[in-house]
Order: C-alpha cells, then sequence, then structure tokens
C-alpha cells in the first residue's frame, strides 16, 4: 500500500481497473516478485490516458529500472514515437534491454547508461514528454537540466511525489528520510506556483504531478 489514499479505496481502484496482458503483465509480476520499483497499476492508466491525449512523438524518461514504462509508452503510442531513457544501475539495465528487445521497441527505445546528472547535460531536446522516475531527492537537480528541453506545451509528469505520505505530513516521516522529504517539498513548492507551469498533485499510487509547459522559463510574459 502507498500510504496515499485509504486502503479500501486503492484496493478498490486496482481491483477495478483492467489487467495487463503479455509481456506487461509479465514484467509487473517481475518487479514485485524482485522488489523493483515500477509504475503503480493506476498511475500507467493515468499514463495511457494522457499519451492518448498528448500523442508525443519524442520522450525523455529519467529512470529506466527493467524498461516497463518505456515499454508501455511504445505500447500505448504504437511504435510511432523516440524515447530516450536513462539508467545507472547496470542489472537493470542488462534486464531492461532484455525486455525491450522481447517487446520489439528497440528502434523506439534508446537506454542512456550512467548517472542521470552527467548523462542530461549531453541529451538534445526538445522532447513533447519528459517522465521524472528516479531518485526523488534529486528531482529539482534533473528538473533544472530537463526544463528547456521540453516543448512548450508539452508535459512533464514526476511520480512517486507523496513518497509513501511522508511529503505531505512529518507524521509519516521515517527520521532517515527527511531529506528526501525536504527537497521534495521544495521541488513540489517550486513547480506548483512557477508562472510557466501549470501543475496538478494528484494522488493515486504514490502521488504524480502533472506539469503542463506554458511559456518558456525566463520569458517576460511567463
Amino acid at each position: 500500500m502507498s500510504n496515499i489514499v485509504n486502503n479500501l479505496v486503492e484496493d478498490y481502484i486496482r481491483t477495478t481497473l483492467k489487467e495487463k496482458d503479455g509481456l506487461l503483465r509479465e514484467l509487473e509480476e517481475y518487479a514485485n516478485e524482485h522488489n523493483v520499483p515500477i509504475v503503480h497499476k493506476e498511475v500507467s492508466e493515468l499514463l495511457k490516458v494522457l499519451l492518448k491525449i498528448q500523442k508525443p512523438k519524442r520522450i525523455l524518461e529519467v529512470g529506466c529500472a527493467i524498461g516497463y514504462s518505456s515499454i508501455l509508452f511504445a505500447s500505448v503510442l504504437d511504435k510511432d514515437v523516440e524515447i530516450i531513457t536513462v539508467e545507472r544501475n547496470e542489472k537493470m539495465i542488462e534486464k531492461a534491454k532484455e525486455n525491450i528487445k522481447l517487446a520489439g521497441f528497440e528502434k523506439n527505445i534508446t537506454i542512456l547508461e550512467g548517472d542521470a546528472e552527467e548523462i542530461l547535460k549531453e541529451v538534445e531536446g526538445p522532447f513533447d514528454m519528459i517522465f521524472l522516475d528516479a531518485a526523488k531527492g534529486q528531482y529539482k537537480l534533473f528538473y533544472d537540466m530537463v526544463i528547456d528541453k521540453l516543448r512548450v506545451d508539452g508535459l512533464l509528469i514526476s511520480d512517486n511525489i507523496l513518497y509513501k505520505g511522508m511529503v505531505a505530513h512529518d507524521d509519516f516521516v521515517i527520521r532517515r528520510k527527511k531529506t528526501i522529504v525536504k527537497r521534495m517539498r521544495n521541488y513540489l513548492d517550486y513547480i506548483c506556483n512557477c508562472d510557466y507551469l501549470s501543475t496538478s498533485l494528484i494522488p493515486i499510487g504514490d502521488g504524480v504531478a502533472l506539469s503542463y509547459k506554458n511559456n518558456k522559463r525566463g520569458d517576460v510574459n511567463a
């Protein structure tokens, strides 16, 4: 459970939503068995709807893990997309490459291997959508590196922004997580209040922030 909403509500939502099939279903089972972090079921369905509305042609993902989200994106968009995803964990990279090959998306998904804070400097935009799903304490750092690579009218999606409820209230905070929680709160305060974004915080999964880019950063009318 995520500690974001009432457990009964969460259970209802997850049991009501349609189950995945094929490779995505297998990846969900693998992630559950091996404790690999992938997007929650209800978040994946939200992403599918957003993808169908936005129809992005170019996506940047920060945090690939076993390739679940990238494969989901390419599946929904029927291969009509270029996805660049960043991952530093060698075991995850190996598994992601295997899964991407199985899915038949090798031409659509490119994994950049290494630390995001180094790789993102070299990634060239523009992107229609950016998906942040990496180290939670580094979201603002990653944001500053990628937001100018997101086109105006593009969508920034930040996952796990409520961090098991700890970001929402100090009663949930584990002492060793205080720094991450503080940084995430600062990040959310920024994206919710900067003039060139329109942001909504959604309490599903482990919390999702949707940010629509209205203008370029630094524009006089932003």
